[in-house]
């Protein structure tokens, strides 16, 4: 019976472990490259869903993870939304925008899909930049409340008897959360009519659709599943940095990221993302402490040409060859 939900119970082990984590004393840095490798995992995570699974290269991570962000800014400035609140808000607007974006790019195949998605960012970042309640161009700062509450429990703020010691923690086990919960999203979605279908239009769309496949249906529930993923990321975003401008929130390097690590790690299975995010994300924080943040592009460079070149299906996929 165990055997039958071991990845479950591997996802509780792995919440758990995240939690153990913030009740050790650690140098604060492990908890910012912690939280910027688990962004990672959700977001190229839900990068795949769409871009691994269907077979359409999505450039448009940035946008969906900027309007997390300054639906969150927005929230919080309205009226002091909670981080909560500020996750669902966030989420279920990016799916309505991965819905209605999809329903009209999702027509257009290869390159002309992709930068119809590369110009959403751009167009996004354009209106943020001139909207003053959010900061605009200048930014905003956003100051974390000092005994944040979930369910009148006090979650920050030991003295307090809060469960974490500072928000910083509290953010790391709630990236942590939301990570694991896109995994196990995304190994649904795999395993399930919508991953099956998906994988057939990826193989051949013309011959999907002749066999009865709703082609258009299935991309766009895609399409909303992968841009409400993309959106609660970026809900996070400003809780976490406490400053946040339009260059930081909309930044391109997100979307190459989101589409290098699914595919150094493998993008036709759920694991594939989670090995890549976890490998290159941490190369670059090693390279940002040891070399220089602007190295990281180089990086990406490097090791998509070398797994290209070696292991075109992934570190997963060359594991799997090896063993068979």
């Amino acid at each position: 019976m165990l055997m039958r939900y071991r990845f479950e119970i591997g996802c509780v082990v792995a919440l758990l472990a995240c939690f153990l984590i913030t009740q050790v004393e650690l140098n604060r840095f492990y908890y910012f490259a912690g939280f910027a490798i688990l962004q990672y995992v959700l977001i190229s995570t839900a990068w795949n869903i769409l871009g691994g699974y269907g077979g359409y290269i999505n450039f448009g991570t940035a946008g969906f993870l900027g309007l997390g962000t300054y639906v969150a800014i927005a929230m919080i400035q309205f009226y002091g939304a909670g981080i909560i609140e500020q996750i669902i808000v966030a989420g279920a607007l990016a799916g309505l925008l991965g819905l209605g974006i999809g329903y009209i790019t999702l027509r257009l195949k290869g390159v002309y899909f992709a930068i119809a998605t590369l110009a959403i960012a751009i167009v996004l970042e354009t209106f943020v930049n001139n909207w003053d309640y959010v900061g605009g161009a200048a930014g905003v700062s956003i100051l974390p409340p000092r005994t944040p509450e979930l369910l009148g429990i006090t979650i920050v703020d030991r003295k307090g008897g809060g469960i974490f010691y500072n928000n910083k923690e509290f953010l790391f086990f709630l990236m942590g959360a939301l990570a694991i919960m896109s995994v196990w999203i995304a190994r649904t979605v795999e395993f399930g009519k919508l991953g099956r279908g998906l994988n057939a239009i990826k193989d051949n769309e013309e011959a999907a659709e002749c066999m009865g496949v709703p082609t258009l249906k299935l991309k766009l529930i895609a399409t909303v599943i992968s841009g409400s993923l993309m959106g609660v990321a970026g809900a996070v975003f400003p809780s976490y940095l406490t400053f946040v401008d339009p260059p930081t929130a909309f930044n391109l390097e997100f979307a190459v990221n989101s589409l290098a690590m699914p595919m150094i790690g493998g993008t036709f299975t759920w694991i594939g993302p989670v090995v890549g995010s976890i490998l290159l994300g941490t190369v670059q924080q090693v390279a940002i402490v040891t070399i220089s943040s602007e190295i990281n592009l180089l990086i990406i460079g490097l090791l998509l040409v070398i797994f290209v070149t070696i292991a075109p299906h992934g570190i997963v996929g060359w594991f799997m060859k090896k063993n068979k």
